[in-house]
């Protein structure tokens, strides 16, 4: 996808790592809350620019990892601290386990239920018994809704702004894959291109995800997110849901 490698360089224009502070809170409460074990290590499946991770750094020692080696560079660059591993989190395996594993909306880009299943086993292997799996999806079938957002930012170090139009929508709502539109507006100087990328999310239902945990031996649980409404036509506040699956402990 070109918004996480030809433009990855402008990711923190389009969203802010300082914007994240509240969510980072909210998860970290979450595993907190579910975890049965010291948490100390948690790895970050889909960490992409390293928003979240600039704030949950300050609580733990992350490993952060994504499929695109360029957006890896952009959270180089604000978290130099912790470790970086290329890999896709359908098939990564890093061969040692973590106190919690971390996977944000990068799990969206999962459009079939195979690819779900794969990225939350990938989540469980690196579990450590006692420890906890946190997933945040966009949203699931019953919260979902299309919108439009927009916004973006100015660079405080370079001549340079990003401003986008965000379109979400559901084309066969039977399907289970909405469309997601990016318009993105670049500027450098007093140079202004404009530049589009069509995507697509998977959106599954509770009963999918649940189903998901459970087989992977995980005991589940629905926490809610935090309040937020993506345009006046979007998702009603606090519709965010928080997956939460707890490895059994060792007998």
């Amino acid at each position: 996808m070109r918004l996480y490698s030809e433009f990855a360089d402008w990711f923190h224009l389009l969203t802010a790592p300082e914007d994240y502070a509240e969510e980072a809170a909210r998860y970290v409460e979450v595993m907190r809350a579910r975890t049965r074990r010291p948490l100390r290590r948690v790895l970050e499946l889909g960490a992409g620019g390293g928003n979240n991770a600039l704030f949950m750094k300050r609580e733990f020692t992350l490993t952060l990892t994504d499929v695109s080696p360029q957006m890896l560079s952009q959270s180089r660059r604000i978290n130099p601290e912790c470790e970086h591993v290329v890999g896709d989190m359908r098939s990564l395996r890093l061969e040692r386990e973590f106190d919690a594993v971390f996977v944000h909306d990068a799990i969206m880009y999962a459009t079939r239920e195979e690819e779900l299943r794969a990225t939350l086993e990938t989540a469980a292997l690196h579990c450590a018994p006692g420890g906890v799996v946190v997933a945040v999806p966009d949203y699931v079938l019953e919260t979902y809704a299309p919108f439009a957002a927009h916004g973006g930012h100015d660079d405080a170090h370079a001549d340079r702004g990003l401003r986008y139009l965000e379109w979400v929508w559901m084309p066969e709502p039977e399907s289970g894959v909405a469309r997601v539109e990016f318009v993105l507006t670049l500027r450098e100087g007093e140079d202004v291109r404009v530049e589009h990328e069509s995507q697509r999310f998977g959106v599954f239902p509770r009963a999918t995800w649940i189903r998901f945990f459970g087989e992977l031996g995980l005991e589940v649980h629905e926490e809610r997110g935090v309040s937020w409404t993506p345009g006046p036509n979007g998702p009603e506040p606090d519709c965010q849901v928080v997956f939460a699956g707890v490895r059994p402990e060792t007998p």
